[in-house]
């Protein structure tokens, strides 16, 4: 585990947060501030508690369920109910770094002090993330309304010291088991604290927040591998000017073709129109590259704005606020996060699209400008890279089933209360998948792109 610590306090938590504890095994801990506000708002509940009048998720059922008045005696097996009889999730695991991601968020929100979650349950959150504990959360079971409430209850089974979960050695055993072996207490849940520690969207969140920072990288490799197959193809680098981008000011497109015009100076490969082959302008996926990738990298932005805003919230139902309210709302539904995991996706197949335009043309002997039939060193005896270019084939028509919006669809449950739900956790799934598919797509482009580069004989490339 890395040394590293990330505080969490009230104001909610970075990008850089969630992946230092996702995936470099940060520690965490609660800032001061934290304590007192989780302290003080537990005052509340406990106050909202000890009152005949039923106030909802403290002191009544859930969902539809939530105009029975529970007496006092049963609160503390409603709020293991909860949780056990919603960790109903099925299929495969969730991916170790998911599951952090969405434990960390979950206490961020609680830290904020709008919960009602005792100081001790967050603490023992902290503790199980400190101990490298990974509960087994399952590929399906939420629909992305009233949080993710699958996933979030497999990981609340474990605080309880029930269900399963992966310990650092990688094995999976009784989470109970893990628990004592770390000397970390199970909880047992008191008013409002099990509805609590389900109702946010923590999982499509963290999520988005690791494919933002995988497509940051492989946006910027995209620009490269297009600038060596234009290199390779010997277009010209004249359409990569800055002032052609100045009178379209998406900043995005000027990103990309400044990164482009960088990996392209000192080349003698490029602007060989007239050279043996005439043609007045080089192909769209050539020419529109930056136009491309600009769009996705302004979509990035976008999603960014979203996730920031989504890092700064309380995601509760109900919340606790300043002046002693416990208010019923809506915040936990995932459509802000859903509509921008599955735009994010249709930018990354487009992406994936016109790179592997380029492969194509770079391995077809009638559009290649002389390089040899898929780049074989004996055309016919082997076939090169013609099969690299199925395979990137496959994948991009596999990225284009992946970009149909999940966020479109909506399945009422629990008898009509939750009528309309955000399939958010289904968006963010299939964005990893196609951030997996993408990153294969630019590999492919790249060694298609610098195999064409070394076969062209005589000119020279830019410098490495």
């Amino acid at each position: 585990m890395d040394m590293h610590t990330v505080v969490v306090g009230t104001s909610g938590v970075t990008a850089s947060d969630v992946l230092a504890v996702a995936r470099g095994g940060a520690r965490v801990d609660l800032s001061a501030e934290a304590v007192a506000a989780l302290a003080a708002s537990r005052e509340i509940v406990d106050a909202l508690a000890a009152k005949p009048e039923p106030v909802y998720g403290v002191s009544t059922g859930f969902g539809a369920l939530a105009t029975r008045h529970i007496s006092p005696e049963l609160r503390t097996q409603l709020q293991r109910n909860i949780v056990r009889s919603h960790a109903a999730g099925m299929g495969p695991r969730v991916e170790r770094e998911v599951v952090r991601a969405l434990m960390f968020l979950r206490l961020k929100t609680v830290c904020s002090g709008h919960t009602g979650v005792r100081p001790e349950v967050a603490r023992t959150m902290a503790d199980v993330l400190n101990a490298g504990i990974t509960p087994v959360v399952h590929e399906y079971g939420s629909l992305g309304c009233s949080g993710d409430l699958a996933p979030l209850s497999h990981c609340a089974l474990a605080l309880m010291g029930e269900g399963e979960a992966e310990g650092p050695d990688g094995v999976v055993r009784p989470a109970g088991e893990l628990l004592a072996e770390h000397g970390i207490r199970p909880v047992v849940l008191r008013e409002k604290e099990g509805l609590a520690l389900l109702n946010g969207t923590d999982g499509m969140l963290g999520m988005l927040v690791m494919a933002l920072a995988d497509l940051d990288t492989l946006y910027k490799s995209a620009d490269v591998t297009a600038a060596l197959s234009l290199e390779a193809l010997l277009g010209t680098d004249r359409v990569l000017a800055p002032e052609l981008h100045a009178i379209r000011p998406h900043p995005g497109q000027a990103a990309s073709a400044a990164n482009m015009l960088a990996v392209l100076k000192g080349s003698g490969l490029t602007g060989h129109h007239q050279d043996d082959a005439p043609r007045v302008q080089d192909a769209y996926s050539v020419r529109c590259a930056p136009q491309v990738a600009g769009a996705g990298r302004d979509t990035l932005a976008h999603a960014r704005l979203v996730a920031e805003r989504e890092l700064a919230s309380a995601v509760d139902n109900p919340v606790v606020l300043p002046d002693g309210r416990v208010e019923s709302n809506g915040n936990f539904h995932g459509a802000p996060v859903a509509y921008v995991l599955d735009f994010l996706a249709i930018a990354v197949a487009d992406l994936a699209s016109i790179a592997e335009r380029r492969t194509d043309r770079l391995l077809d002997k009638n559009r290649s400008h002389g390089l040899p039939p898929f780049l074989a060193d004996d055309a016919g005896v082997d076939s090169g890279l013609m099969i690299a270019q199925y395979t990137q084939a496959a994948l991009v028509s596999e990225l284009k089933r992946l970009a149909v919006p999940a966020s479109a669809d909506s399945i009422p449950s629990s008898a009509m209360q939750e009528d309309h739900v955000s399939m958010g956790w289904s968006a963010a799934r299939k964005l990893r998948t196609a951030v997996d598919n993408l990153t294969r797509v630019v590999a492919v482009e790249l060694y298609t792109a610098t195999r064409a580069v070394e076969l062209r004989e005589g000119l020279t490339p830019a410098p490495a």
